[in-house]
C-alpha cells in the first residue's frame, strides 16, 4: 500500500490530469486535523491555511495540468463536510483546482460501493483506504484503467459544478 511521500510524489509526476472521487462524509483524521479542530471551535480560517496543497495545485494548474474532483454527498452536511467544502474547496479553487458535487440526497447513488480514488493521466489509478474515523490508511494501485475511467465519467455525468451547488446549499 502506498502512502506518505511515495503517494505525494504522484502529484509531482502526472502530466495532464489528476482526478479524485471522494465518497466519505468524514475525513476528520486525515489532512489538516488542527484546522478542522479550529473550524469546529468556531475560529476563523487561519492565514496561510492549506498553503502547501495550494502551492502544489498552483504549480500544476499554471503548467496546464488539470486537477479536479467529484464529491458524492448527501445533505444535511456533516460537520466535516461543512469544513471541507467551506474552507477547503473554496480556498483550493483559488489555485485552480476544480470541484463538482454529486448530491444523492434525493436520488440513488450511481456509484454505490465505489471507493475513493485518484486517477492520474487517465491511466494510473489508486483506490484510497480509510479507517472508520476518516484516517487515511494508504492507496492501492488499480490496474483496470477502463473500469476506473467509467467510474470517473459516471461521477462527472451526475455531478454539478461546486459553485452552483454551494450557492443553493452551502450555508444551510
Amino acid at each position: 500500500m502506498l502512502k506518505g511521500q511515495d503517494f505525494s510524489r504522484l502529484f509531482e509526476t502526472f502530466e495532464q490530469t489528476a482526478f479524485r472521487l471522494e465518497t466519505l462524509a468524514d475525513y476528520g483524521k486525515s489532512g489538516n486535523v488542527d484546522a478542522y479542530r479550529a473550524f469546529l471551535a468556531g475560529e476563523p480560517q487561519p492565514a496561510g491555511y492549506n498553503a502547501a496543497w495550494l502551492a502544489k495545485v498552483r504549480r500544476n494548474t499554471e503548467a496546464g495540468r488539470r486537477m479536479y474532483r467529484v464529491h458524492v454527498l448527501a445533505r444535511p452536511l456533516t460537520p466535516y463536510l461543512q469544513f471541507e467544502l467551506g474552507w477547503g474547496y473554496r480556498t483550493n479553487a483559488t489555485a485552480g483546482e476544480e470541484f463538482f458535487i454529486l448530491d444523492i440526497t434525493e436520488k440513488p447513488n450511481p456509484l454505490e460501493g465505489v471507493p475513493d480514488f485518484w486517477m492520474f493521466d487517465e491511466s494510473t489509478t489508486f483506490s484510497m483506504a480509510y479507517d472508520d474515523e476518516g484516517g487515511f490508511l494508504g492507496a492501492e494501485h488499480e490496474l483496470d484503467a477502463d473500469r476506473w475511467m467509467h467510474r470517473r465519467d459516471t461521477a462527472l455525468l451526475h455531478a454539478e459544478p461546486f459553485a452552483d451547488w454551494w450557492e443553493r446549499y452551502g450555508n444551510r
